[in-house]
C-alpha cells in the first residue's frame, strides 16, 4: 500500500499489531537486551511527542530540525519519532570529535546551518557539549517521560515532498553537509530495497548508530516496512569480538545486515583455519539471505573467502552483497546480486557494485557542460537520479546547486564505469575524502590541526594527510607525511613529534597513521601556497618515500627499545603483556610508555578492558575511568592495586583530572554525598575538579561530631592534594557554609583563596537547620535522590507529623520509586544509614554563626525552597545579600536557572557550568 509520510508508516504498522519487535542491545551486554513492539514504540513516542510539545524551549515550529545526540539505539529511536510526531524534523547528530578544536568549530557549523536548533541529548552525554556556546543541550531527563499527561494529538501530515529527516555527511570532522531525504524519497527508497530483496516478516540486524543512513533507513525503517523484527547491537561490541556478529544472526534469524569490508575481514580472521564447524560454533546462518556491502572497495578475495566460510554454516553462496549507496540515495540503491560469482568470472581484484534498484537511474559522464555519456567501459563521472535520490542539502543552496547538472542529476564525486551487463564498477574519488573502516574523513582538517596543534618539531602547514589501501590491505590506512623542523640527529626529538602527530590524527580521525618525515625538496609547494595531495600520493605509492618510512620507523624503534623501562612486578609485567596482546603494540614498549598517546581507538580500549578483566580476575571490574586517567602500564598497575585494596576515610574524590588552570574544589550538600557534581564535574575539562565527601559512609566510619573537626579534616585534605594556591572553592547549600569556613582557615594561614563560591545558601542558616528534623532530612534525602517527586514529599511531610524514625523509614520505602531506588542499590539499611548521617549534619549547624570573612565571595541564586522566601528576588535581597557582611570586597550574584534541587540537575547544568566557568575566569582563576 502507499504511505502519507513516515508517520503514517509507523501508525499503519502499530494498528496492524503483529510480531515485529525492536530489539535493543546495551553496550557490553550480550543477553539482555530490550524489546518492544510497534504499537509499544508508537505509544513511548507520542509520550516523547508530548513532552517535546510541553516543555521544550519554544516549542517545536513545524517543520524545524531538531538535533538527536545520543549513543542508546532506542534513544534515537523514540525521539526520532517523537521529533516527527511533534511536527519537527529529526537530524541525527554524528560522534562528535575528540579534538576540542575541531569539536567546536563543527558544533558552530551546526548551529549555523541548522539556524540554531533544538538539541537533545542524556544528561551523561552533556559533557561533549562543554566549552562551546553554540548548540545549548536539553537533556531528555527533563522531560520525565513516566509522568507526563497526554498532550496535544493534533495530526501532523507533510507531504511526500517535505522533509522526513536530516542526516550529516562528513562525520564529525570538516564541514557536515545537512542532507535533507524527504517522506517520499525515503519511502520510495525503502520499496525499492524491498524490490530487491523481498523479505517479509524476516529479521533485520543493524550494528551501527542510527546517525547512519544504513542503519536508520536500510534497517530500521525497511524492517518497518517488511513487518519484520529489527535487532539493534552496539559496534563497539561486534567489532571486538567479530563472532559476535554470527552469533547474532543464528539467535535472532537474521535474514538481511550490513558490513563494510574492513569487517569481513575481521570475520575471516576469527574463523581463519575453520575446515569444518568447530563444536562450539554450530551456527545454522540458513536464515541469512543478505549481507549488504558498501562504504569502501569490497576486495574480491576477501567477498570469496568469507563467502566460503559462511557458506559452511548454511548461507546462501550469494550471501555477500556489494553494492553503492550514499546518504544522498537512502544508503545501498546499487547491488551486486551474485558476487562472488560474477566478479571471479570477470577477475576483478575489487567486486563490482551491480545495477540499480527500483526508484534510481545511473549514468556515467564526460563531465562537459552537456553531460555526454560515456560508452560503456569507459571511465567518467558518476552520476544519479531518480525518486530515491535527494533534491538539496538544508540552508545551503549554493553548495545544492553544485552538485547537480544542468539537467538535475546528482554528482556524486566517483568516477567509474558501466560494462558491458549494466554493472558499476567504481575507479576511485573525484573528492580528497579518506575511508578508514568504512568511516569517511576530511584530510584538510586533520592538516589543519595538526596545525593548530602548533606541535614542536613539524614546520607548519607543512603537512599533508592522504589515505593509501597498502598492498594485501583489507582498508585504506591514514598516511601522514610532514617536513620536521628538528636536526635530523636529534632521536628524541623526532620521536616526541612522531607521538605528537599521531596523537592528534588519532583524536581527529580515530586511526592510527603511518608518518613520515620528508625533506622540503620533496615536499615542494605550488605558486599558490598549497602542497599537491594527489602528487604526494602518487610518489607515495610508488615507493618513493620508502626509504625515508624504514629509516624513521628503526630510528624510532631503536630509541624506543634503549628507553624502554621494563616491569619491576609481576602485575606490571601481566598488564603490560595484555596491553600488547591486546591491542596489537610493538613488544618493545615499556611500562611508562605513555600508550594512549600513541593512538588508541575507544574500540581498542573497550577491548583492552575486556581482556583485563578476564585475564587479571579482579574483585571488580576495571572502570574505563581507571584507564582513561592512567596512560602508562606502571599507572595503570598502581590504580588497579588501590581499586582493589581497602581504604580508610579520605574525603577527596576526583572528578576530573584533566587541564591547567587552578583547581576547582566542591563541598557535599547537606546529605553527604557528592553524586551531585559529576554532571558539572564532566563539563569542565580546563581544570581538575575534586568533591570533598562526609565521613561515615563506609562501614567503620564514624560522622563528624561538629563544624570543627570536619572543616580542619577537609583543609588538610586540600593541602595535601593541592599544597599551594590560589584556592578555588564552591558548596552547594549546606556546602556552601563549610566551604566558607573553610576559605578562612586557608586564608588564616596564610594562603590566597581566590575564589569562594555559595550555591544557593546565605550565611545564617541555623533557622532553617532546627526546622530539620529526622523526617525532614529523610525526605528531603529521597526527593534529592529522585526517589520521588517534591510535591509527595511535601505530602509526606504532614502525612508524618509526630511519626516515628521507624514509621517514617516505612512510609518512604512505601512510596519510593523501586526502580530508582535498584538502580542506586539502594536498600532500607542503606536509606537510614544515609538519612542519619544527613540529619547528624544538619544538626551539627542548629547553632552555627558566621563570622569573620573572606576576601571575596560568589554567590549563584536560583528558585528558593518555599518555606524559606516567596521568590528568587526576596531570596536575593532579604537573605543571600548578606554575604555582604563576610566578605571583604562586595560579593558578586549570579542568577541560574531552576530551583534549589534542580539547579545541577540535567536540564539546568550546562548553563550553570557556563556561568561558573566564567565566575571562575572573572577572579583570574
Amino acid at each position: 500500500m502507499s504511505f502519507r509520510n513516515l508517520q503514517h508508516l509507523l501508525e499503519k504498522v502499530a494498528a496492524e499489531g503483529g510480531s515485529g519487535r525492536i530489539i535493543c542491545y546495551p553496550l557490553g551486554s550480550t543477553t539482555s537486551p530490550s524489546s518492544a513492539s510497534y504499537p509499544q514504540l508508537l505509544q513511548e513516542a507520542r509520550r516523547a511527542s508530548w513532552a517535546l510539545r510541553a516543555t521544550a524551549p519554544a516549542g517545536i515550529r513545524p517543520g524545524s530540525p531538531v538535533l538527536l545526540h545520543f549513543t542508546s539505539h532506542w534513544d534515537h529511536i523514540v525521539w526520532f519519532w517523537a521529533v516527527l510526531l511533534a511536527g519537527g524534523v529529526p537530524v541525527m547528530s554524528t560522534a562528535l570529535s575528540n579534538n576540542e578544536s575541531v569539536r567546536t568549530a563543527h558544533l558552530a557549523h551546526l548551529s549555523r546551518t541548522l539556524q540554531g536548533p533544538l538539541c537533545l541529548t542524556r544528561a551523561r552525554i552533556l559533557p561533549e557539549f562543554a566549552h562551546q556556546d553554540a548548540i545549548q543541550p536539553l537533556a531528555i531527563e527533563s522531560f520525565d517521560l513516566a509522568k507526563v499527561s497526554p498532550g496535544d494529538d493534533t495530526p501532523i501530515n507533510p507531504g511526500l515532498a517535505d522533509t522526513g529527516v536530516i542526516l550529516l555527511t562528513s562525520g564529525s570532522t570538516g564541514s557536515a553537509k545537512a542532507v535533507c531525504l524527504s517522506h517520499g524519497q525515503i519511502l520510495a527508497a525503502i520499496a525499492g530495497k524491498m524490490a530487491v530483496a523481498p523479505l517479509p516478516g524476516r529479521c533485520f540486524m543493524n550494528w551501527i548508530s542510527l546517525d547512519h543512513v544504513a542503519a536508520i533507513i536500510e534497517i530500521h525503517l525497511l524492517a518497518m516496512l517488511a513487518r519484520g523484527d529489527q535487532v539493534h547491537a552496539q559496534g563497539a561490541d561486534i567489532l571486538t569480538t567479530p563472532t559476535r556478529f554470527l552469533d547474532l544472526i543464528d539467535t535472532h534469524r537474521v535474514a538481511r545486515t550490513f558490513a563494510p569490508n574492513f569487517f569481513l575481514a575481521k570475520i575471516r580472521t576469527a574463523l581463519e583455519g575453520e575446515v569444518t564447524p568447530a563444536p562450539s560454533r554450530r551456527w545454522d546462518l540458513g536464515c541469512l539471505h543478505c549481507i549488504n556491502s558498501g562504504g569502501e572497495a569490497n576486495v574480491t578475495r576477501t567477498c570469496e573467502d568469507v563467502t566460503a566460510v559462511l557458506v559452511r554454516y548454511g548461507a546462501p553462496p550469494n550471501v555477500i552483497v556489494p553494492g553503492f549507496g550514499m546518504t544522498e540515495t537512502c544508503a545501498g540503491a546499487i547491488f551486486n546480486m551474485w558476487c562472488p560469482e560474477y566478479d571471479r568470472a570477470q577477475q576483478r581484484e575489487f567486486a563490482s557494485l551491480g545495477t540499480c534498484m527500483p526508484g534510481i537511474q545511473m549514468r556515467i559522464t564526460d563531465g562537459s557542460p552537456e553531460n555526454v555519456c560515456v560508452a560503456p567501459g569507459e571511465t567518467g563521472n558518476l552520476e544519479v537520479t531518480g525518486p530515491a535520490v535527494f533534491k538539496g542539502y538544508f540552508n545551503t543552496p549554493t553548495v545544492t546547486a553544485e552538485c547537480f547538472t544542468s539537467d538535475g542529476w546528482f554528482k556524486t564525486g566517483d568516477r567509474g564505469f558501466i560494462d558491458a551487463n549494466g554493472y558499476l564498477n567504481l575507479m576511485g574519488r573525484a573528492k580528497d575524502t579518506i575511508i578508514v573502516n568504512g568511516v569517511k574523513y576530511d584530510p584538510h582538517t586533520i592538516e589543519i590541526a595538526l596545525d593548530e596543534a602548533r606541535i614542536p618539531g613539524l614546520a607548519a602547514s607543512f603537512n599533508c594527510c592522504f589515505s593509501s589501501l597498502p598492498p594485501g590491505g583489507e582498508t585504506e590506512e591514514i598516511c601522514l607525511v610532514y617536513l620536521p623542523t628538528y636536526d635530523p640527529n636529534d632521536v628524541e626529538a623526532r620521536v616526541q613529534t612522531t607521538d605528537a602527530i599521531a596523537n592528534v590524527v588519532m583524536m581527529s580521525a580515530g586511526a592510527r597513521p603511518r608518518i613520515i618525515p620528508l625533506n622540503d625538496s620533496l615536499l615542494q609547494k605550488s605558486a599558490l601556497g598549497k602542497l599537491s595531495r594527489a602528487r604526494i600520493k602518487a610518489s607515495y605509492e610508488r615507493g618513493e618515500y620508502q626509504a625515508h618510512q624504514d629509516y624513521n620507523d628503526q630510528v624510532v624503534r631503536d630509541f624506543r627499545q634503549r628507553t624502554r623501562e621494563p616491569p619491576r612486578d609481576e602485575l606490571e609485567e601481566t598488564v603490560l603483556a595484555i596491553f600488547v596482546d591486546s591491542l596489537g603494540l610493538d613488544e618493545d614498549i615499556g611500562v611508562l610508555t605513555p600508550i594512549f598517546d600513541l593512538g588508541i581507538t575507544s574500540i581498542e580500549l573497550i577491548k583492552l578492558k575486556k581482556d583485563l578483566d578476564a585475564r587479571l580476575k579482579l574483585h571488580e571490574e576495571v572502570p574505563i575511568t581507571v584507564l582513561l586517567m592512567n596512560q602508562t602500564v606502571r599507572a595503570l598497575s598502581e590504580a588497579l592495586r588501590e581499586l582493589q585494596a581497602p581504604r580508610g576515610y579520605n574525603p577527596v574524590v576526583m572528578l576530573q583530572s584533566a587541564g591547567t588552570k587552578t583547581p576547582l574544589w566542591l563541598v557535599h550538600p547537606g546529605v553527604g554525598e557528592v553524586l551531585v557534581f559529576l554532571n558539572l564535574a564532566n563539563l569542565i575539562k580546563d581544570r581538575a575538579v575534586y568533591a570533598l565527601r562526609a565521613r561515615g559512609f563506609n562501614p567503620g566510619e564514624e560522622p563528624f561530631a561538629n563544624i570543627e573537626e570536619a572543616v580542619t579534616i577537609y583543609h588538610a585534605a586540600i593541602k595535601q592534594q593541592q599544597p599551594r594556591g590560589p584556592y578555588a572553592l564552591a558548596g552547594y547549600s549546606y556546602g556552601s557554609m563549610l566551604a566558607f569556613e573553610v576559605g578562612k582557615v586557608l586564608e588564616r594561614n596564610g594562603d590566597t583563596v581566590g575564589f569562594v563560591g555559595s550555591f544557593n545558601l546565605p550565611p545564617h542558616i541555623k533557622a532553617r537547620m532546627r526546622q530539620l528534623d529526622f523526617k525532614e532530612c529523610l525526605l528531603h534525602l529521597s526527593y534529592f535522590l529522585d526517589l520521588m517527586t517534591e510535591a509527595r514529599a511535601r505530602e509526606l511531610a504532614s502525612e508524618l507529623q509526630g511519626a516515628s524514625q521507624d514509621q517514617a523509614l516505612a512510609v518512604v520505602m512505601q512510596n519510593m520509586d523501586p526502580h530508582r531506588a535498584a538502580q542506586l542499590a539502594l536498600s532500607k539499611a542503606a536509606l537510614l544509614k544515609w538519612a542519619t548521617l544527613a540529619f547528624g549534619l544538619q544538626s551539627m549547624a542548629v547553632d552555627y554563626e558566621p563570622s569573620g570573612s573572606v576576601a571575596s565571595l560568589d554567590c549563584f541564586y536560583c528558585i528558593p525552597l518555599a518555606v524559606v522566601a516567596s521568590s528568587k528576588q526576596q531570596w536575593l535581597e532579604e537573605h543571600l545579600s548578606k554575604w555582604t557582611d563576610f566578605t571583604r570586597s562586595a560579593p558578586r550574584f549570579h542568577g541560574v536557572d531552576g530551583a534549589h534541587y534542580t539547579m545541577l540537575s540535567p536540564e539546568h547544568v550546562f548553563s550553570f557550568q557556563k556561568t561558573l566557568r566564567q565566575a571562575l575566569e572573572n577572579r583570574g582563576l
